[in-house]
């Protein structure tokens, strides 16, 4: 512990960056969705691809990112991430000039790509830092500064792509000439790219200061990590398991909510784009201090308490996003993201608590229950196409929050027959 100690300040400022970097792309590209309806008049189902390729690729790329830790090093793991990430976000400049949807798409794919080798790599390095006693509180407090970098995504897209959409409609786009139509997009598709090249410029001065850092002992520390036992003794722990499912429920809830929320306050408020950008950024807000205030509840309340009333709370928030719309449904939209605020480091605090040596291949297996963003995004939009409302898609987080819950009360019930410790 004494060499962790030693080595770990900078080394944990540089890995809590990291966590505002996803953040950032993340909620970023939650914006392309109304950007793509609008540019290239698509429906909800067609846009939310845009999720399918982001959380497909952390899904195909958690287990690989455990393996390349363990043969090299966290430290490279942290460059490989955040050179795929630099890789793909530098692509959108060529699928601008494309203008073809699968292209971004595949640049889209490559980037998130770096984020789930970044995520299986900061977590347990967060865990690894101090006390497995405190290490839910711990993550919690470094997953404090992801929603920083989201509410940064956020501005960055109401000020560099939605501000720039052209207003005509999907019906005006559909009588154009093709000369006419290809100068609008074209112009829309820049605005697109622009912010993804300009963080990929400075995402490479961060590259180049990690790569200089000697990162602490503990970061790299040397564990048996054969992977066939390891699922063998995960696969019969049914906590383990349960979490896993929580957490795939949790990201398809989260994903669904903010990917959407843009759509939803067009519809019921009579609003544009970058307007109706103001309450997905209102919702990032208090998601981030949300944040710091259950971090700052966990000294006082267990956190499988907190998840079982924050899911409660966002069950009855949802219903009334389903059924009163308007303001009073704007307003519970926003509301969820305050709720949603702990869900997922105390979901992966929980399910990870007190598996030692399976902790790195836990860990990848939480980082592919991602797969739920791009798994439930495309089913919401799909129901919201059917039944042309964007309003009954909400089922979809509404059911997610409710498995939620049913982890946290059966956490809950463990504890408090003392057949599972917690971290906290």
């Amino acid at each position: 512990m004494s060499e962790t100690q030693k080595f770990s300040k900078l080394p944990f400022i540089l890995i809590t960056s990291l966590f505002l970097v996803w953040g950032l792309s993340n909620n970023m590209t939650d914006i392309l969705l109304a950007a793509f309806k609008r540019i290239m008049s698509m429906t909800d189902f067609q846009t939310s691809w845009i999720q399918v390729a982001f959380y497909g690729s952390y899904f195909c790329l958690a287990i690989p990112a455990a393996l390349f830790i363990k043969r090299y090093t966290y430290k490279s793991g942290v460059l490989l991430g955040l050179g795929l990430f630099i890789l793909g976000s530098l692509l959108f400049y060529p699928a601008s000039i494309s203008m073809q949807y699968g292209h971004f798409l595949s640049a889209l794919f490559i980037l998130a790509g770096g984020l789930a080798i970044l995520e299986t790599t900061a977590n347990p390095y967060i865990i690894a830092m101090g006390p497995e006693e405190s290490a839910t509180r711990r993550l919690n407090l470094a997953q404090s500064f992801n929603p920083i970098g989201s509410i940064i995504g956020i501005l960055l897209g109401k000020v560099y792509i939605l501000s720039h959409l052209n207003s005509a409609s999907a019906e005006e786009r559909a009588s154009m000439d093709s000369e006419k139509l290809d100068i609008i997009q074209s112009e829309e598709l820049n605005a697109v790219m622009g912010p993804y090249v300009a963080v990929a410029i400075m995402l490479i001065l961060l590259w180049v200061l990690i790569y200089f850092v000697k990162m602490s002992k503990a970061s790299d520390a040397s564990q048996d990590f054969n992977i066939i036992p390891a699922v063998k003794r995960l696969v019969k722990n049914k906590d383990y398991l349960a979490g896993i499912v929580a957490q795939f429920f949790y990201v398809g809830a989260q994903i669904g909510v903010w990917s959407f929320t843009i759509r939803y306050v067009m519809n019921e408020l009579q609003l544009n784009e970058e307007q109706a950008s103001s309450y997905y950024l209102a919702s990032l807000i208090l998601f981030m201090v949300s944040r710091f205030v259950c971090t700052a509840l966990m000294k006082f309340f267990r956190p499988n308490i907190l998840l079982a009333l924050l899911s409660f709370i966002a069950i009855l928030a949802t219903f009334c996003v389903i059924y009163f719309g308007g303001l009073v449904g704007v307003y519970a939209l926003v509301l969820i993201s305050g709720c949603m605020s702990l869900m997922y480091p105390t979901i992966y605090g929980l399910a990870i608590s007190g598996l030692r040596n399976d902790t790195k291949i836990a860990s990848s297996g939480l980082v592919m229950a991602i797969l739920g963003g791009a798994v439930l995004t495309p089913l919401q939009g799909l129901v919201s196409d059917i039944a042309e409302s964007i309003n009954y898609a909400f089922y979809v987080p509404l059911f997610s929050f409710l498995v939620v819950f049913l982890y946290a009360v059966s956490i809950s019930k463990k504890i408090k027959r003392g057949e599972q410790t917690q971290s906290y």
